[in-house]
């Protein structure tokens, strides 16, 4: 954590750079969000107060796919319509197939879909915890509403993450019956995505799973095939804010400027060079890692579905911030410190809870 916080630091001074004001915008989402990290790991210390951020969680973002749904099928406010034909570039991005993506309360529909795929992998990890059986179908209400109203956000990049964290879920809780529930989930999700549909959110929720038929996605790759030179020439990058709208408002003609990352990992690449994307990965390899070690050296069996929960949204965000810029949003960023953080204070509660048991 304080060696990415000092390479992002250390950008300002990236001969490369063509705007230092660039940097100075972008290190707020970038680099000094990152220490609240620290700020959780000091002062979340019990129990009883992480089960007060689940609860507060879960119910937001129930409430959020509630309204994501309201929107759907009852229409948005006066004041969102406003907002949405304000601007021909916004109908331009949410205008697709003859219908708008939905965006609940977020500022946009990634935002939101990302926000609920996190909210029913929590809502999924919490339910292997030994709690009563009306807790469970709650969880399991809260998760089935969230992913449902994800759909209608047409975000594809989305749509790839709950299959994928299911995999994850079923290596770290691998036994006959997740083998079987696996197996009878993999079937029917092929039936979702091969069979024939003219429902507008199915037919991209398909899409998302064939990258080769969708026109973005090879866009995207003949774009980062482009700028692998520059990356590859460039071992500190352009420097923070280089590209996307910071890029455009303080370096309007530079050629970073022009250069569209469409996801975090390409952005790091091109702002702060191959030695950022390694710093990077080694970060996330690292949250990984040290989540699934506490995961399965916990004793506790709600602290463990606790840390559970964290692994599964840390992977989920490491795989989302690959087709979208998953981690520099908010509230997405301050949920990736605090799940961050989680995994380190509940291996410390369940260590002293040990200590306590052995002491007796």
């Amino acid at each position: 954590m304080l060696a990415w916080i000092l390479y992002n630091l250390i950008e300002v001074i990236n001969p490369a750079a063509e705007s230092r004001l660039a940097w100075l915008y972008t290190v707020r989402t970038v680099a000094v969000i990152m220490l609240m990290y620290f700020i959780f790991i000091y002062n979340i210390r019990t129990k009883e107060f992480i089960i007060l951020i689940f609860k507060l969680w879960l119910v937001l973002s129930f409430l959020a796919a509630l309204y994501g749904l309201k929107q759907q099928f009852i229409g948005f406010a006066d004041f969102e319509e406003k907002i949405l034909n304000s601007d021909p570039n916004i109908k331009q991005l949410l205008f697709i197939g003859g219908e708008w993506r939905k965006f609940s309360i977020f500022t946009d529909p990634v935002t939101f879909s990302y926000n609920m795929v996190v909210s029913s992998l929590l809502c999924i990890g919490l339910m292997t915890g030994p709690l009563k059986p009306y807790k469970k179908i709650l969880l399991g209400i809260c998760a089935a509403t969230c992913l449902f109203s994800m759909l209608y956000s047409g975000t594809r990049g989305a749509f790839v993450l709950p299959p994928l964290a299911m995999v994850m879920f079923a290596i770290l809780r691998f036994n006959k019956k997740v083998f079987f529930i696996g197996i009878i989930g993999a079937f029917f999700m092929a039936i979702l995505i091969f069979m024939p549909t003219s429902n507008q959110a199915v037919y991209r929720f398909q899409s998302a799973f064939k990258p080769s038929d969708d026109a973005s996605f090879i866009v995207r790759k003949v774009n980062q095939k482009r700028i692998q030179p520059y990356i590859q020439s460039h071992p500190m990058g352009g420097g923070l804010g280089a590209t996307g709208i910071w890029g455009q408002k303080f370096a309007p003609q530079s050629f970073l400027a022009k250069f569209p990352p469409d996801s975090g990992y390409v952005r790091v690449a091109v702002e702060m060079g191959w030695i950022g994307l390694l710093l990077f990965c080694i970060l996330m390899f690292t949250i990984l890692r040290v989540g699934i070690i506490n995961y399965y050296s916990i004793k506790d069996p709600s602290l463990k579905s606790y840390c559970l929960s964290m692994v599964l949204i840390v992977f989920a965000f490491h795989i989302g911030n690959y087709p979208q810029e998953a981690l520099v949003q908010f509230p997405s960023n301050v949920y990736f410190y605090l799940v961050t953080a989680l995994i380190v204070v509940i291996k410390r509660i369940d260590d002293q809870q040990q200590k306590e048991i052995n002491l007796i």
